[in-house]
């Protein structure tokens, strides 16, 4: 159970309904699951546990716009610590790495003066384009792994935010390179955050970003969805489309594993693309 630490709620009802829903969910009860996550959400309407995400995945409720921030600051905040050895080691993350090797095999002498990480994490982007960049700014939503990138020391700047906010607020200089990896699976309508980067990237700044998805029939005739493992998937026309109307044009699209989930690889896109 993911819980705030400064919960303007009932903290032991919160955790009651949302135990009670997590096992009716394991055990196939997804009515009596969509109950409990109900009465979580009427508690906390804030969701911290991520409810709304969940009743998505299992098809008892609408597909939301994106998770909750309480919810995603939490989940990350709370896993911050063991955050590498669970994401590179144990489910074989290495998306900053294939970016690299991306870039590298676009252009060999590929160079970026000033590197924005949105959704930095404890800062594999910045380990992995390290080489390749001058200045290294990060975001990201939870405070804690913005301590670990701290301490790591590949960014010159660091900030704790919401991506979609810091594109709005930031008043510093454009980027000529823009990184989002994992950042798309907890996002689901891409609108308001593609339509921030034109004005944060330099002419022919560099966007690349990863995302998650899923076979046609499970996205049932929309540009995204939750995934059983109650993140977003996207499709890539809808990706590809909605970049090129905010003037944003694809160089690379690459079918990749993002990483795996209970042993088993999930399919998702690298895209690499640039500002017109």
């Amino acid at each position: 159970m993911i819980m705030s630490a400064n919960p303007q709620f009932d903290e032991d009802a919160l955790e009651q309904a949302y135990n009670e829903a997590l096992r009716l969910e394991k055990s196939g009860d997804f009515d009596g699951a969509a109950k409990a996550y109900q009465k979580a959400l009427e508690i906390d309407p804030d969701d911290h546990g991520g409810a709304a995400v969940r009743l998505a995945s299992m098809g008892r409720g609408e597909v939301p716009n994106k998770a909750p921030d309480a919810y995603v600051a939490t989940l990350f905040d709370q896993h911050a610590e063991m955050f590498d050895t669970i994401l590179v080691d144990e489910l074989g993350y290495d998306v900053p790495l294939q970016l690299a090797d991306h870039l590298e095999d676009l252009n060999p002498d590929a160079h970026y003066a000033r590197m924005l990480d949105l959704g930095c994490g404890t800062g594999l982007g910045a380990d992995a384009l390290f080489e390749m960049t001058e200045h290294r700014t990060g975001v990201d939503i939870a405070e804690n792994m913005i301590a670990i990138a701290d301490e790591k020391g590949d960014y010159n700047v660091l900030y704790v935010g919401e991506v979609v906010n810091f594109l709005d607020q930031t008043t510093a200089p454009a980027w000529d390179i823009i990184i989002a990896t994992d950042v798309l699976p907890y996002m689901g309508d891409l609108a308001p955050f593609f339509s921030k980067l034109p004005l944060n990237l330099n002419r022919n700044g560099i966007f690349a970003f990863s995302s998650e998805t899923l076979s046609d029939k499970d996205f049932a005739g929309r540009d995204y969805t939750v995934g059983p493992h109650q993140r977003f998937a996207h499709k890539q026309d809808y990706v590809e489309k909605l970049l090129l109307s905010h003037g944003i044009k694809m160089l690379r699209v690459t079918d990749i594993t993002v990483r795996s989930e209970q042993g088993k690889p999930v399919a998702g896109h690298l895209y690499i693309a640039q500002k017109a």
